[in-house]
């Protein structure tokens, strides 16, 4: 891992919209005028100066911790990319290569959640038909959805959160207006949100060529997430009973190792969410959040590249842990995620 950067200027790191650091204004001259960048004439309008903020420090390489007095530095763990962020002031407080552009695997189902949760309404029924559950990908996690069975909107949504079922997506979707016109609002709501990393070309998250996401924007995702009601309801969810033919139902237990435990790893002490992923191209992905000594932090962790499949929790746990012994409440003056 590169060596740590102590950032000791306040109000860099913070999970702020990214599209502020890329906009430009005009420099004001003197007399309030724009600036110029040489002489002007009567033959044409004199050439504005424009100041580009410089990018935010997220975007270097490396280690990037935000400095308190007294606090340990935070643990070497082997995942690609990660972030540790105040989920309550949006504060980052460390993150490794936090803007580095890779696959999400299901981490990308928060944006998906984020985007269509406001608009199908809980309680609604829906019968499932052949052409809704068409295009799954070869090995893609399901819950259990049925051609020709009914089922209300929250019971896909647990689908969605608990099993990262693609067939749940994939229904939600074709009531959203199509696979298409879905990975389309996910965009337009990534980039409201400031998350310019995230390109979205399969809903779902399943590996498709040029769709990536980051560590910031899926910390972004699942900051965002967690203000929602039902958004936070559904990812804090450990286990529940899913509609099963004849009237029966068969219980659903969520995937997320820290919130559940399981294959030996505990539950971690107040977690609340968020949503793991896997696929071939991504490797293991996590958004984690948990809530202790009054304060709720998020974690994301992309692709450990040491361990088995349970490394990708223990990083994240190991990566709260230290953010609860950091301590402080971290909030930003003046500067908020767009949420």
């Amino acid at each position: 891992m590169a060596s740590v950067c102590a950032l000791c200027a306040a109000g860099l790191l913070t999970l702020a919209p990214a599209a502020a650091s890329a906009r430009t204004e005009s420099s004001p001259g003197p007399s309030g005028s724009s600036g110029h960048a040489g002489p002007s004439g009567p033959s044409g309008p004199s050439e504005t100066v424009r100041a580009t903020p410089p990018p935010s420090l997220l975007y270097r390489s490396g280690t990037q911790v935000r400095p308190r007095a007294g606090a340990p530095l935070p643990p070497r763990v082997s995942a690609l990319s990660w972030l540790v962020a105040d989920a309550d002031s949006g504060q980052v407080l460390a993150s490794y290569e936090a803007h580095r552009k890779l696959p999400p695997a299901s981490t990308l189902k928060t944006l998906f959640a984020l985007t269509l949760l406001p608009t199908l309404p809980a309680g609604v029924p829906h019968t499932v038909s052949a052409r809704e559950l068409s295009g799954i990908g070869a090995g893609s996690s399901l819950v259990g959805v049925a051609e020709g069975r009914t089922y209300r909107i929250a019971d896909l949504w647990r689908g969605v959160f608990l099993s990262s079922g693609n067939d749940a997506v994939r229904v939600l979707a074709s009531l959203n207006g199509g696979w298409r016109a879905t990975a389309d609002r996910m965009q337009d709501k990534a980039r409201a949100l400031g998350a310019l990393d995230t390109r979205v070309m399969s809903p779902d998250g399943y590996d498709t060529p040029g769709q990536v996401s980051s560590a910031f924007d899926l910390a972004v995702f699942g900051r965002a997430g967690l203000r929602n009601a039902d958004f936070a309801r559904y990812s804090s969810t450990a286990s529940a009973q899913f509609p099963g033919g004849g009237g029966l139902s068969f219980g659903i237990r969520n995937t997320n190792r820290l919130l559940t435990g399981a294959d030996g790893l505990a539950p971690y002490p107040g977690a609340i969410g968020v949503k793991n992923g896997y696929t071939s191209a991504a490797g293991n992905t996590l958004v984690a959040a948990a809530r202790r000594g009054g304060r709720t932090l998020v974690v994301t962790v992309l692709n450990p590249q040491a361990g088995g499949g349970l490394a990708v929790y223990e990083e994240a746990g190991r990566l709260l842990d230290w953010g609860v012994r950091r301590g402080g409440r971290g909030r930003a003056r003046g500067v908020r995620w767009t949420v």
